[in-house]
């Protein structure tokens, strides 16, 4: 887009800083999103797309991004992974299988550092997108563990709070030198009660 005298002018792009761990936003309990045709859920999930892009491509991983981890207390997540693509506002699983698999799982708002949790392998998701129009997914494996971990954020949950057998805490680079990117992910396991 041009404008007057050959100038170029750019789309709005806001690029937020991620919090860290440490950040008392992180533990807060978002509220939901009342209206999300609005311009401030629009410009919410802008903000969440440009902050994503640019991490990727900072930390060379990221497949979504939760509202409070840039600041805003809000039920909003942004998933881009592949070629889906959707900001999901006021979602909630609604059913999980009955199996679990574990998963080194990594976070913008800790990405040096790898937790092994225990998530379930398959969850059915409900969410209303940016239209107004309310969405069920059945999430199964590394997208249902995506999932979960954005959730858990909405929640004031983190990874950490959820390690998962024994030494469950590795330095990204540590691991990486020591097990290949298909160990991630467990199998999945019947469920333990």
């Amino acid at each position: 887009m041009t404008g007057g005298k050959g100038q170029f002018w750019r789309a709005h792009m806001a690029v937020r800083r991620i919090r860290q761990l440490g950040d008392p936003i992180l533990r807060v309990r978002c509220t939901p999103a009342e209206d999300p045709k609005s311009p401030a859920v629009r410009l919410l999930s802008d903000d969440l797309r440009d902050t994503l892009r640019i991490a990727k491509k900072k930390y060379n991983m990221g497949r979504a991004l939760s509202a409070p981890q840039i600041g805003a207390p809000v039920r909003v997540i942004l998933v881009e992974t592949g070629k889906f693509r959707a900001t999901m506002i006021n979602p909630e699983i609604t059913d999980v299988g009955s199996d679990d698999f574990q998963v080194w799982d990594d976070c913008f708002s800790f990405p040096n550092l790898l937790v092994r949790v225990t998530r379930a392998y398959r969850a059915t998701l409900r969410y209303t997108d940016l239209k107004g129009k309310v969405n069920t997914m059945d999430l199964e494996g590394p997208m249902a563990e995506l999932l979960q971990h954005e959730l858990d954020h909405l929640d004031g949950i983190l990874a950490i709070d959820q390690p998962s057998g024994l030494d469950p805490f590795a330095f990204r680079t540590e691991w990486e030198k020591n097990h290949k990117p298909d160990e991630r992910y467990g199998p999945p396991r019947p469920r333990e009660v």
